[in-house]
């Protein structure tokens, strides 16, 4: 705004170094602002915050540029602004004008403002008299606004709400349902807002409007690459395998673009090899096709940029001719209605129509094909909770990318004259670097190895040989480090044998590509191999995309993957054997249930970690959970009840203050520790008793759990035992109950993540008839709630008349802390032992 008030034009108040700087801190402020409010589903503040901070970043870096004399004249100043500030003029007026419809008013002024300020930057770059000082006045309207409205939020925060502004109260919840929520992906909107952006730089020759692509124009295709990236991690936060493929796909073109007008700008005259370009066609059609599924307007928007490769494929000069320029051209406009379309429906309870359901509807009645669920349970890893989907399908379509990149031949003028830098480095290397970390995250130990190995060796390999570090030179330094690379890949590969026949393959065929790369360091490659084996690496990844893409929305059929040449008890391959039923349906509870009867051992969720149980009235069942566990006999089994009623049978057998604080402290998350007794016989238990709790006591719990106690009304009382090898951590996963103890657990009741990783409250009441109660463990219930509970016991079997003017608030209390059970001898003074589960040894 300041510099757009000055009093001479083109002499700025504020150096261009020091705003751009400025644009990018700010910049970066509004990226963080709008990726957590996409986290929150509020889409219009979201895509706001976003595409304004897309626009300072571009913008800072060319005041960068223009400061460090890369950009030098108004005309190279003109050239670089105009297609980028005409893209976000378009952009923020679509978003004001749902918001307007929304009835967001702050958000929509801001839009409107800002687009307005970038029409009129416009303007003032071929008549300053005219638009300059129009487009400080938008921003001076966006700065009174900013400032009214952040005021306004930090006195309803003091004030904790009583004295609020009118018009800052934040953007009101989604008025759609849970289910519609879930299903949607708020990150696709900055992704086609960047979309729009590299068509408007791209398509501007074409209409005249700049005179030729010049390097200035790299900041905004870059920064549109970056966002892009940045879409694609949120899309698979979001379970969204499909968006975060496309904008995957789309970031690598952001780049490759800038890449080739860089080059072009420093004298270098590209090439363009036809093959990979037509490989990058395949696998936009393959992902449209899929994304019918989605919708059919998803499915329509992606085969733009199937064309769009085709066109690049058939011009020798690539982005820089006609032909992929006016393809881009429509890509500009179908991303302007997809933003518009898009935004409406996710924060309207109406939506436009875009063809959803339609292959759904077409195959309701096919037997032959039937389509997956398309829910967040199906991207559940096998070892527990994820936040991410799985990132397999992107990692296979970038290593078919770099296989063909590498099959392009290199002429006498050098690597740089080649485009092939970008389709290595960036797609086989840091997508595949970020593949590997959502694997890892996902707990996929080999296959986020495998990615991540891989795509160090394509960063490392790409640099070295395609952007000129390679040279003349062949030696031992290279091949040095890529023996290491075929060493720790033999590794990779050996691990496979336990995985499928299909990643088998992909790691066999990638070793098959580091001897070629050897073979080219010490100067022996035979002619034709290396492009023999990238042709076979690239065919097999290029399978591997498909058959992820085709079985991840196919029920049936599913295209053959194979099996692990060597298969593990326990492992993922042996799952099918054991029932994982969804806890929140009946019918599972009472098949768990008839396994339970049947003699049977199930993992079960409880309002802590998951734990493994057999019921009391088969001793044979609870020898056999016994013994599951190594070294079980130190780590002994407790009893669990659904209500204090199922003890109603031996209820004068047990003393009547522990029955009492019994029935004060259930359902809840606080294990009993009694004496053992008669009143156990009514259990049922015969001879598997000694299996429970110690010669001398026993725990004894009623889990504040729906789940769980409705499967012990129908079973009876069960006995328990953390469901994990003795020595290692809680399960807190249903997936992680199978691949603990393998096929040793009959059945598993599946309720996704634990609500709470740490163990119940273990309390000693073996001398509760004395007044004294100890913790054998402090867990989820806090010790001061445990004494309260057991003082309003207290004054219940109080003896006498008290005078209330003399009695205390709460009654003196002793309280003891015992590692164990076992009774202490007079006098001694117990302290609290170091916890590690849920049945520790008591």
């Amino acid at each position: 705004m300041v510099n757009g008030y000055a009093d001479a034009p083109g002499k700025e108040l504020i150096p261009d170094t020091a705003l751009g700087v400025l644009l990018l801190i700010i910049a970066s402020l509004l990226a963080y602002t709008g990726v957590r409010r996409s986290l929150s589903h509020t889409p219009l503040s979201a895509a706001l915050c976003l595409t304004v901070s897309a626009l300072w970043f571009g913008l800072g870096f060319l005041h960068i540029l223009v400061g460090a004399g890369v950009v030098k004249d108004a005309l190279g100043f003109r050239t670089a602004l105009v297609p980028g500030l005409a893209a976000f003029s378009l952009a923020l007026l679509i978003l004001g004008v749902v918001g307007i419809l929304q009835k967001e008013v702050v958000l929509s002024i801001i839009a409107f403002a800002i687009s307005l300020a970038s029409a009129h930057q416009i303007a003032s770059l071929f008549d300053a008299h005219f638009g300059l000082q129009a487009t400080a006045a938008n921003y001076l309207l966006v700065c009174c606004v900013g400032a009214y409205f952040g005021s306004g939020r930090l006195l309803s925060y003091i004030t904790k709400g009583k004295i609020q502004p009118p018009g800052t109260q934040l953007q009101k919840k989604s008025k759609l349902t849970s289910a519609q929520v879930q299903e949607r992906n708020d990150a696709v909107l900055i992704g086609l807002v960047m979309n729009l952006l590299s068509a408007s730089v791209l398509a501007c020759p074409l209409l005249g409007v700049v005179p030729e692509l010049s390097k200035s124009l790299v900041s905004w295709l870059w920064t549109a690459g970056v966002f892009q990236l940045g879409v694609s991690i949120l899309s698979f936060r979001a379970m969204d395998t499909l968006a975060a493929t496309f904008y995957g796909f789309a970031a690598i073109l952001k780049f490759a673009e800038g890449y080739s007008i860089l080059l072009n700008s420093f004298g270098y005259v590209l090439s363009f090899p036809a093959p990979l370009p037509i490989v990058f066609s395949l696998l936009f059609l393959t992902l449209a096709i899929f994304s019918i599924q989605k919708s059919l307007m998803d499915g329509m928007y992606q085969l733009f940029y199937m064309v769009y490769c085709i066109s690049v494929a058939a011009s020798p000069r690539g982005f820089f001719q006609g032909g992929p320029q006016g393809v881009q051209a429509a890509i500009f406009i179908a991303s302007a209605v997809m933003l518009l379309v898009n935004l409406h429906n996710m924060v309207s309870p109406w939506g436009l129509p875009t063809g959803q359901g339609l292959l759904k509807t077409l195959l309701k009645s096919s037997n032959h094909f039937v389509l997956r669920a398309q829910d967040k349970d199906q991207h559940a890893p096998s070892l527990g909770y994820s936040k991410y989907a799985d990132a397999e399908v992107l990692a296979y379509a970038c290593s078919a990318l770099s296989a063909f990149a590498i099959m392009a031949t290199v002429g006498q003028q050098g690597p740089l004259h080649v485009m092939i830098l970008p389709w290595v480095v960036i797609c086989g290397g840091f997508l595949q670097l970020l593949c590997g970390s959502v694997a890892f995250a996902r707990g996929k130990t080999l296959e986020s190895t495998a990615f991540i190995l891989y795509g160090i060796l394509w960063t490392v390999w790409g640099m070295i040989r395609y952007a000129g570090l390679y040279g003349k030179e062949r030696g031992f330094n290279v091949a040095t480090g890529i023996i290491c690379f075929m060493v720790f890949n033999c590794f990779v590969t050996l691990g496979t044998l336990f995985l499928s026949k299909a990643w088998f393959a992909f790691a066999f065929t990638f070793q098959l590509i580091l001897i070629s790369f050897l073979l080219d360091a010490v100067n022996a490659l035979p002619h034709g191999y290396d492009t023999a084996v990238a042709l076979i690496f690239g065919t097999v990844s290029f399978y591997c995309f498909v058959a992820h893409l085709f079985n991840s929305n196919f029920q049936k059929p599913q295209m053959p993957l194979g099996g692990p040449f060597i298969k593990l008890s326990g492992f993922e391959g042996d799952r099918d054997s054991c029932p994982h039923v969804p806890a929140r349906k009946a019918t599972s509870v009472q098949k768990i249930a008839d396994i339970l009867k049947n003699g049977g051992t199930c993992g079960m969720p409880t309002d802590t970690v998951y734990v493994l149980v057999a019921t009391c009235n088969r001793p044979d069942a609870v020898e056999k959970a016994y013994k599951i566990k190594v070294h079980a006999q130190d780590r002994p089994m407790s009893l669990w009840i659904s209500s204090i009623k199922q003890l109603e049978p031996a209820k004068h057998l047990i003393n009547p203050v522990l029955w009492d604080f019994m029935e004060a402290a259930w359902p809840s998350s606080i294990s009993i520790v009694i004496p053992r007794g008669p009143w156990m016989d009514f259990l049922g238990l015969g001879e598997s008793q000694k299996y429970i709790g110690t010669p001398q006591s026993i725990a004894i719990r009623n889990p504040d759990c729906t789940v769980a106690t409705h499967l012990m009304d129908l079973v009876g009382p069960i006995a328990t035992m953390s469901a994990n090898p003795t020595g290692e951590a809680d399960t807190t996963h249903h997936n992680q109950v199978y691949a603990k103890l393998g096929n040793k657990v009959d059945g598993v009741l599946c309720d996704g993540p634990s609500p709470e990783n740490i163990a119940s409250t273990v309390v000693d009441c073996t001398k509760i008839e004395s007044g004294k109660i100890g913790f054998f463990r402090v867990g989820v219930i806090p010790k001061s709630q445990v004494l309260q509970i057991f003082a309003e016991v207290q004054k219940k079997h109080m003896v006498g008349q008290v005078n209330p003017t003399f009695m205390p608030d709460v009654p003196e209390l002793t309280v003891e802390m015992e590692p164990k059970l076992s009774h202490p001898a007079p006098g001694t003074i117990h302290t609290l032992g170091q916890v590690k589960e849920e049945d520790e040894p008591i």
